[in-house]
């Protein structure tokens, strides 16, 4: 057991133990008593209910965190790394094919193997709580459509990173962030418009009420509003939400039919005044350079560990390899990941405060933001 063994066994359980203490502080935080702010939107069982929903989640997301954990380690000591790697080799596909195969049988084993948690999440969980409506058929063809999107889209990613780090020389890291920059901002270009739909149906909001008063309120505050989507959330869930997807032409608001169902007019022109309040606040812009920042701080890091035998010892390779590599490091790297996800958490918060501030100031009657907060929380039992 060398050195990274030791680290990034330590590295992976401290990982785990942070979001146990997580889910238990959160848990710790409920209150069983109705808070005065939200007398007259819950009733008594309504927020009981809300609390157990909480509840049984956290306890199903450490079941899972916990089988998660005992395979990874189970594969990794029985040197299940090692032998993915020789058989892949046996292909002879040359090293970016090799690497397609490695990370593409690691993937599609955890997709299989995380089957039955996702079964058990959407078909007892969420049906016990009234929010779920996935049928059989949508469950299965999500995950269909899931698979070939990795395969069309991000196969063609992984083997431009791995051909970047194998062939590009010291300024691979460079390379490789560029590309995924570039990929990154394509992706949410095209994603209203090529991506999204494959998932969801968006249809424009027909002409009326809601409509004249999303426009008025989009020309009040001088938002230059591309399209207004309704999305057919109720195909999966009863769940509301509404969000704010794509740039340039392609900027669109979408929302979930059941938001629309359940709310009055003044109160969605709230919640899309929130979701505008995040672009004038360049909410997502500053998201996106932290993110690309992230991404090449990762790849520079990573460029360090590709060449340093140790890393790959610690899992019980034979041989080396870029595909291997950003694997390991993955897991290295996790603890900070979760370290860091703190800080964009409150970062989060601070921007969703900033959108309601803004909203609240924009609208006619700052106590519909109020209101529809508060309905949100209960029809979603968060």
């Amino acid at each position: 057991m060398n050195i990274f063994t030791i680290i990034i066994l330590s590295a992976i359980i401290i990982d785990f133990t942070l979001g146990i203490i997580s889910n238990r502080l959160n848990l710790k935080a409920l209150s069983k008593e109705l808070p005065e702010e939200f007398e007259g939107v819950y009733d008594e069982e309504t927020y009981a209910k809300s609390q157990e929903y909480t509840r049984v989640n956290t306890k199903f997301g450490f079941i899972t965190g916990t089988f998660d954990l005992l395979l990874l380690l189970v594969f990794w000591f029985a040197g299940g790394f090692n032998w993915l790697d020789q058989w892949a080799r046996g292909f002879e596909f040359g090293v970016i094919g090799t690497g397609l195969i490695f990370i593409g049988v690691l993937i599609v084993a955890k997709m299989i193997i995380s089957m039955p948690f996702g079964i058990y999440s959407t078909f007892v969980i969420e049906e016990r709580f009234g929010f779920n409506k996935t049928d059989a058929k949508t469950f299965a063809m999500d995950r269909l459509k899931g698979l070939m999107l990795s395969i069309l889209i991000g196969a063609p990613l992984l083997a431009g990173i791995i051909a970047f780090f194998e062939f590009g020389g010291a300024w691979a890291w460079v390379y490789a962030w560029l590309a995924v920059t570039a990929f990154s901002l394509i992706m949410q270009y095209i994603a209203p418009t090529w991506i999204m739909p494959i998932f969801n149906k968006f249809e424009p909001l027909e002409d009326g009420e809601l409509r004249q008063a999303i426009e008025e309120y989009a020309e009040k505050v001088d938002f230059p509003l591309q399209g207004i989507y309704v999305m057919d959330g109720s195909k999966r869930s009863s769940k509301s939400n509404a969000f704010f997807t794509g740039f340039g032409k392609n900027k669109r608001i979408a929302l979930f039919d059941t938001l629309i169902e359940k709310h009055t007019t003044e109160e969605l022109v709230a919640v899309l005044a929130h979701e505008i309040g995040h672009f004038k606040k360049k909410h997502i812009v500053k998201n996106m350079a932290i993110s690309i920042l992230h991404t090449g701080i990762m790849f520079a890091l990573l460029s360090i560990f590709l060449q340093v035998p140790a890393l790959f010892e610690a899992f019980y390779m034979d041989q080396m390899s870029v595909y291997a590599g950003l694997l390991f490091f993955g897991l290295l790297y996790s603890p900070v990941e979760t370290i860091l996800s703190i800080f964009m958490q409150i970062l989060s918060r601070k921007h969703e405060y900033e959108a309601d501030h803004y909203a609240a100031e924009t609208i006619q009657n700052p106590e519909e933001m109020v209101n529809v907060l508060k309905k949100l929380s209960k029809d979603n039992l968060s």
